[in-house]
């Protein structure tokens, strides 16, 4: 139903008009340079047309055939010649300077606006593939089409103005002879827009596919997989990726190669040449059988029908050429017109960054209408140590997500302080907690820059040497090229610090010690460390819990013995709760799960013990 709703919405005269009007105020906004230039530039593009066939062709002929001299048809030529000159110097200016500037002003000034609002809608939406695929249909150069759109509108208006003016000329010589506009208008109006619509369609199609060859196209440069690209099998399913989602693109083309063809066939047909031979055919029809028009008018007729019909080309064209950008403007009006339902400048109350307690009351949380955390409560205090522990797909991370309002539950509430956290100023309310992921990135920034991520302190180089430190990598920094300062890339800086996952890892930990925060969150923080690393690890934070709250995801049971509460989650439901010795003693889901890890890690230090 949406889907035929929003194809609807595609053929819409209505909507076509709107979007053309929306990419009109978009670019007033970003380059409105580009709005004047364009006027004046159709302006003299098409007045040269209407004053060279309309008036030039007429009064140079005239003067010949009634024998005026060479000096009076000279000078008139020669005047024309300088007019057209400096108005030629003029275009080329625009065309060569103000075009390339101002279009650059409206690539920062859109991009801007697309990152913010990127930036601004919620969690989900990035995992949404329509949702994706409408993004990167908007970022497929927003600019030229907003720029297109504005060019083929003013074309399109002074286009049809300077048609009527040689039409209500050509009308003066022969009425008849206007029945030849239909052609062009026929050809580009019909056939040009079915044109148009397949060639959107078949962009539509190949979308998706081109998603694909972009991944796999950035798969082969990237450092990420490099490894496992020459260590495996990889390569060749990614080559079946990319030679099959080729594959669907021709299937695509091919698909619709024989309707755009035999619309274009038809468009030219009618465009051209129906009017260029017809209209030649009629006037010598009236010179040469009926004797109605003369040799000179002959000439008139043709060369002011001829330009009638460029004329009313152009129009159709900026028509059609507004008609297939409105298309992919309607992507980028619905990207920036999306009403996120967790934006990321939500207005509210600013929460005591002084942590008192965080509840979860009977949350519900669905994900594509599916029930993912079902009926959770539990509450973590003011100074507490706490862990979420469970086998993998029992919901710790989307709890977190849901805890720092990257989510909204389906139902029950979630309070800070004994508030419901969408009381809270968003941005105010997620600065309450510092955070670690298990899916972190590291950016193409320095190490120090990746720690900081943006906030600054007094005294920066203190504060990340303190978090490095503490996260068990500050050694590992300082040798590096730059210490510090090093790039972790090398894309950018053949200096740049390819590190260990664990070392890696630990840097994205150390984001978490270099902020301010009265609650630290911790998911699976060691799951790239050794035993030994992660045992340093772990004592570091539990000395950093002496003044914060804490949080721990993990299914490392080993690494939870010393919080204050653990619970213990399965298929999205909290089954246990307890301290680690008196889940233990409960003999529950909790202490099979801790045996069984014990049991294996001591069957495999057996193992090693044997080798050795």
């Amino acid at each position: 139903m949406a889907e035929t709703e929003n194809k609807k919405e595609k053929l819409s005269l209505g909507v076509t008009a709107k979007n053309a009007w929306y990419a009109l105020k978009l670019t007033a906004e970003t380059g409105p340079a580009i709005i004047w230039h364009s006027f004046f530039l159709w302006l003299i593009g098409h007045g040269e047309w209407v004053f060279f066939d309309g008036v030039f062709m007429k009064v140079v002929v005239n003067a010949l055939d009634s024998g005026q001299s060479f000096g009076y048809i000279a000078r008139f030529i020669l005047i024309c010649g300088a007019v057209f000159g400096v108005l030629a110097i003029y275009s080329n200016y625009v065309e060569n300077v103000v075009y390339p500037l101002q279009t650059n002003r409206v690539f920062g000034g859109i991009y801007k606006k697309m990152y913010a609002k990127a930036r601004n809608v919620e969690l989900r939406c990035y995992e949404d593939p329509d949702f994706y695929n409408r993004y990167t249909m908007a970022m497929d150069g927003a600019e030229e089409k907003l720029t297109a759109v504005v060019r083929g509108i003013f074309g399109a208006v002074i286009g049809a103005a300077g048609a009527g003016i040689m039409f209500w000329l050509m009308y003066q010589i022969d009425h008849l002879a206007i029945l030849f506009i239909i052609s062009p208008m026929l050809g580009n109006f019909l056939f040009g827009n079915l044109n148009n619509r397949y060639v959107f369609k078949r962009y539509k199609d190949q979308a998706p596919n081109e998603k694909v060859l972009n991944y796999v196209s950035r798969m082969m440069y990237l450092p990420d997989g490099a490894k496992e690209i020459r260590l495996s099998n990889v390569f060749e399913l990614m080559r079946r990726q990319y030679r099959d989602a080729t594959g669907k693109n021709v299937k695509v083309a091919l698909k619709y190669a024989p309707v755009v063809a035999t619309m274009n066939f038809w468009r030219i047909t009618f465009t051209f040449t129906v009017i260029f031979e017809g209209v030649l055919l009629y006037a010598i029809y009236r010179n040469r059988v009926t004797g109605t028009i003369t040799l000179a008018d002959l000439t008139i007729m043709t060369s002011m029908m001829v330009a009638m019909a460029w004329l009313l080309i152009g129009v159709f064209d900026n028509l059609m050429a507004i008609m297939k950008n409105a298309m992919f403007i309607n992507n980028l009006r619905g990207f920036l017109e999306y009403e996120e339902t967790i934006p990321e400048d939500w207005d509210g109350d600013i929460p005591d960054p002084e942590f008192k307690s965080l509840e979860f009351k009977d949350v519900c949380f669905a994900y594509d209408e599916k029930e993912t955390i079902h009926n959770l409560s539990f509450v973590i205090n003011e100074g507490e140590t706490a862990a979420l522990v469970g086998h993998n797909g029992a919901g710790k991370t989307t709890i977190i997500k849901l805890m720092l309002r990257l989510y909204d539950p389906s139902s029950g509430v979630i309070l800070y302080n004994g508030r419901d956290i969408r009381e809270y100023n968003l941005r105010a309310y997620r600065d309450v907690f510092a955070t670690t992921f298990q899916d972190f990135m590291m950016f193409g920034m320095s190490v120090k820059d990746n720690v900081l991520m943006g906030r600054h302190f007094g005294d920066d180089d203190s504060v990340v040497t303190d978090a490095l430190r503490k996260s068990g990598v500050y050694d590992k920094v300082m040798t590096l090229k730059d210490g510090m300062d090093t790039m972790m890339t090398k894309e950018f800086d053949e200096g740049g610090a390819v590190l260990s996952g664990g070392e890696t890892q630990k840097i994205a930990v150390a984001r978490t010690f270099a902020k301010e925060a009265n609650m630290k969150i911790f998911d699976e923080p060691s799951s790239a460390l050794d035993p030994i690393a992660e045992y340093e690890l772990f004592k570091s934070i539990l000395k950093e819990a002496k003044d914060h709250t804490m949080l721990f995801i993990s299914h490392r049971l080993s690494s939870v013995r010393d919080c204050d509460k653990v619970f213990m989650l399965e298929k999205g439901r909290l089954i246990e709760e307890g301290t680690h010795a008196s889940l233990l003693a409960a003999g529950g889901s909790y202490a099979h799960m801790y045996k069984t890890q014990a049991m294996n890690y001591l069957a495999l230090e057996n193992e090693e013990e044997v080798v050795l």
